[in-house]
């Protein structure tokens, strides 16, 4: 049968239904992720939810007649029903994730509601295009595998586009939301099968609009986390997660979240009389950033603030650029999410004198390099962190390279480094970093604990781009610490680290980070975005982190 004969005896109407059912399905796919993350962190969201869409799309497949001929014309009216029923019952499930753990969470998450839905999804649109294309007679080999085919081209074209459309368009208005996009997609389903049936819908529809805290304004929030101390002063949903300022009545303090991390905060009560010049970070290792300034240069000349140009690489609340621009430093901040700027500025006093790009850092760097007028730095500070993991492409050799080049002959870089010293990709990291820069020091935040397995922690690795002489820090003087008691306490580094306890590396290991291997990396992440999902479970109540 040539392509014009097949063409000629398609059923359009069956076939439509089928692919737009898929396309949908294949929207899904990211957005189920982008629900998880807020609870569990983007990094544990992903772990098995391809393997799951894998399997639940396969028994679908291989299970469609069977499905629906036990359950006919049902199995397609009850598809609208349990689209719309997937955001209530994740969401009961997610309030227990303290109890169920990470990464379980995700997975019983996904089983209660998304995989059910693509294995539904699955057997009856791939039965619809099965039916529409009739291809009886051409055999049982043609019959099974090439409507088999169709559906896997549909389902992966359109997962594709539904990435570059979800990176776009979330936050952008309540429709665009994770649970409003969940709403919406049940809605093109329903428009797509029209049934009585969806009367079983409505107190799912109810539920969503009215009490789901994920889906509802900033109220419902308040008044699930009040009985905390905990209150929410801001929400939205961005480029690079679930973006929100936190407030503790109690305590007196105030942090950014994004997904199950954060970004930093700052002490908001103050004791009586007592005026810092800049906000007091609730973590040392902001402050301990800022020690950059004390590298001693080559020449021996002291550095004059007013004449230095500092680059930022990554916001977070904006404690360390904050600082700086109070020295009087020419700075420029890169972020790629406006979102993180924006409540920074408005929530945690950032200084509007400075200058924001508003960028992916190696987009940044690599135009930088290229310049004409190439800008040279006195200071780098390289703070990047998200989803409960360091991004791999912003510690590889070639972007480290780049910011070698913005480095003046006689500047400093501070690098900070989240994860568990144990594992594979720390040395990793480091020896990169050293490859680079070849004048540093580490120092860590705070002391080792005693766990011999695991040894999360910050770190700051301080680095010199001449090799003439090792680092050295001057004295400070009362002007650095900026009237901060915080400063004061944590400014200058305390607990270095060996650089000898990186230069081993494991079997098939590296010694160094190329951008062109940083998925070697993945699995060591998602092992490490997994232990900080267990330290910030301590940091912030469960209820914070479920009621998002």
């Amino acid at each position: 049968m040539s392509l014009q004969d097949m063409l000629q005896h398609i059923d359009a109407r069956r076939f439509t239904t089928g692919v737009v059912l898929l396309i949908l399905l294949a929207f899904y796919s990211p957005l189920s992720k982008l629900v998880l993350s807020p609870t569990y962190g983007s990094y544990a969201a992903h772990i098995f939810h391809s393997f799951g869409v894998t399997i639940s799309g396969g028994v679908g497949w291989l299970l469609k007649d069977k499905i629906l001929k036990r359950l006919g014309r049902l199995g397609g009216f009850m598809l609208p029903v349990l689209a719309f029923w997937v955001p209530t019952l994740q969401y009961f499930i997610k309030q227990q994730s303290s109890k169920i753990g990470n990464p379980t969470g995700p997975v019983i998450t996904e089983l209660c509601g998304y995989y059910p839905l693509v294995l539904l999804t699955v057997a009856y649109a791939g039965k619809q295009i099965q039916t529409s294309l009739r291809l009886e007679a051409q055999g049982d080999l043609i019959v099974e595998h090439v409507p088999l085919i169709g559906t896997y081209v549909f389902y992966s074209a359109g997962e594709h586009i539904a990435h570059f459309v979800l990176s776009w368009i979330v936050g952008t208005s309540v429709f665009f939301t994770r649970v409003g996009m969940q709403m919406l997609l049940a809605a093109c389903y329903s428009a797509l099968i029209p049934s009585k049936w969806l009367v079983l819908a409505i107190p799912s529809i109810i539920f969503s609009v009215t009490s789901n805290v994920h889906f509802a304004g900033i109220s419902g929030v308040n008044s699930a986390i009040e009985h905390e101390g905990y209150s929410l002063l801001a929400r939205q949903e961005a480029y690079t997660g679930y973006i929100s300022v936190l407030e503790n009545e109690n305590d007196g303090f105030r942090v950014m979240r994004c997904d199950h991390s954060l970004l930093g905060g700052q002490w908001t009560r103050l004791a009586p009389g007592y005026r810092p010049e800049v906000e007091d970070p609730i973590y040392a290792i902001f402050a301990m950033l800022e020690a950059v300034r004390l590298v001693e240069p080559d020449h021996g000349v002291p550095r004059v603030d007013a004449d230095s140009k500092a680059l930022v690489i990554g916001l977070g609340i904006g404690t360390t650029p904050s600082a700086l621009i109070k020295h009087g430093i020419e700075t420029t901040i890169v972020e790629i999410d406006p979102v993180v700027h924006k409540f920074a500025t408005q929530y945690f006093n950032l200084p509007p004198n400075h200058i924001p790009v508003i960028e992916d850092a190696v987009k940044f760097v690599k135009k930088a390099e290229s310049s004409p007028n190439k800008p040279q730095y006195d200071f780098i500070v390289h703070d990047v962190f998200t989803g409960g993991a360091e991004p791999a492409e912003l510690f590889t050799y070639e972007f480290l390279s780049g910011l070698h080049s913005l480095l003046k002959e006689d500047g400093a870089i501070a690098i900070n480094y989240a994860g568990d010293l144990t594992l594979y990709p720390t040395g990793l990291i480091v020896r990169t970093i050293a490859a680079v820069f070849p004048s540093c020091r580490i120092f860590r935040e705070a002391p080792s604990g005693e766990d011999e397995d695991t040894d999360f922690t910050n770190m700051v690795l301080f680095c010199k781009k001449s090799s003439n002489t090792p680092v050295q820090f001057r004295d400070p003087v009362p002007a650095d610490f900026l009237r901060s008691r915080s400063r004061e306490s944590y400014l200058v580094p305390k607990h270095e680290l060996d650089a000898a306890m990186f230069s081993t590396w494991p079997k098939g290991g590296r010694s160094l980070l190329w951008a062109k291997e940083v998925g070697r990396l993945h699995k060591f992440q998602d092992r490490s975005a997994l232990k900080h999902w267990a330290i910030m479970r301590k940091v912030l109540p469960d209820a914070v982190w479920e009621n998002w």
